[in-house]
């Protein structure tokens, strides 16, 4: 999901700089809301698990988007799936561009030996270098914010209307390495719920994310568990008002990035070098774990490799860092 959400401020950009440009986004339908709020724009649904499964599904999936007659086709995931449909294209000589990952040097900045520790091309940049390459390019520094969305009645129902702050806080990643104590978050939160200043909503997804949360939230009538309550594009209006997010290093960073809204983000095996960091978030809003301490770090892009001894690695951000980031925003 982050990965999909990274592509919104580019196709801003694309959108605001030729407005004569009409785009069709291909992606998973569990996705399709992350760009609910550009214009000119329409998103096909890739159901790549049932109807455009395997090869036979991609030709499918071909033949259903051959009428729209594209001009051009850019891929910004450039995976198996995504050359297979390329080779499809080239059947009709349509122009497609595909994403340099630049696996070399992310394969350099993760090994553990004659590692090369530098910042490398933002995500958002190898994604507009795709659009460049069909004649598009774009500069990203001039890529506006999605509007903040009106909260339905339903979201405002959950969640009431005072004049609090409102700070989310998404305290799970898809891996271990990447996220947080929980512990060091119950602090977090009960130091905000202390000063009764705020509303703290807690997002996440899944079974057994939803019952941690839901016990956070009982501790107070300030802390709120969204998790499981709403649908994606419901969570997108309520993101769209938060006041700041506080996030590990996933989707919930990227998409509160894409309304212009503050983000903190806690960083423990990866790190922003790698080009994952929230568009157009300054660099002190991310905390990173201490490299002196554990020099391995970034371990891996996506932070699923959990070297022996780096199970603590994030404990080097204590709780005192990450309220006074938040404190710091929320009461410039």
């Amino acid at each position: 999901m982050g990965d999909v959400a990274m592509t919104v401020p580019v196709l801003r950009a694309i959108i605001d700089k030729y407005p004569e440009i009409r785009l069709t986004i291909l992606t998973k339908k569990n996705f399709m809301p992350i760009f609910d709020g550009l214009e000119h724009v329409q998103v096909k649904e890739a159901d790549v698990k049932n109807r455009h499964k395997g090869l036979m599904g991609l030709w499918r999936l071909y033949k259903e988007l051959k009428p729209l007659q594209f001009d051009a086709v850019a891929d910004l995931h450039n995976v198996l799936r995504s050359r297979i449909l390329k080779k499809y294209f080239s059947l009709e000589r349509v122009p497609f561009a595909q994403i340099d990952k630049g696996r070399k040097e992310k394969k350099a900045l993760t090994r553990s030996k004659n590692k090369v520790f530098e910042q490398l091309r933002t995500t958002h940049q190898r994604y507009a270098d795709v659009f460049g390459q069909l004649g598009f390019p774009v500069d990203l520094s001039n890529a506006k914010p999605l509007e903040r969305i009106q909260l339905s009645k339903k979201v405002l129902g959950l969640v009431g209307q005072d004049v609090k702050k409102w700070v989310g806080i998404a305290p799970f990643a898809a891996h271990e390495g990447k996220m947080y104590p929980l512990e060091s978050t119950k602090e977090i939160i009960k130091k905000l719920d202390d000063t009764d200043k705020y509303k703290i909503l807690l997002f996440g997804g899944g079974i057994k994310e939803i019952e941690v949360l839901e016990g956070m939230a009982q501790t107070s009538e300030n802390v709120f568990c969204m998790a499981g309550k709403l649908k994606l594009s419901e969570e997108l209006e309520l993101i769209s008002n938060l006041d700041v997010m506080l996030s590990m290093d996933s989707g919930n960073a990227h998409m509160a990035a894409n309304y212009g809204i503050p983000v903190v983000t806690l960083w423990g095996v990866t790190h922003p070098f790698a080009g994952f960091y929230p568009f157009g978030q300054p660099l002190e809003n991310a905390l990173m774990a201490d490299r002196g301490i554990y020099p391995l770090i970034p371990t891996s892009v996506y932070g699923n490799k959990l070297p022996q001894g780096y199970e603590n690695a994030m404990e080097t951000i204590k709780p005192e860092q990450v309220l006074d980031r938040l404190t710091g925003i929320l009461d410039n």
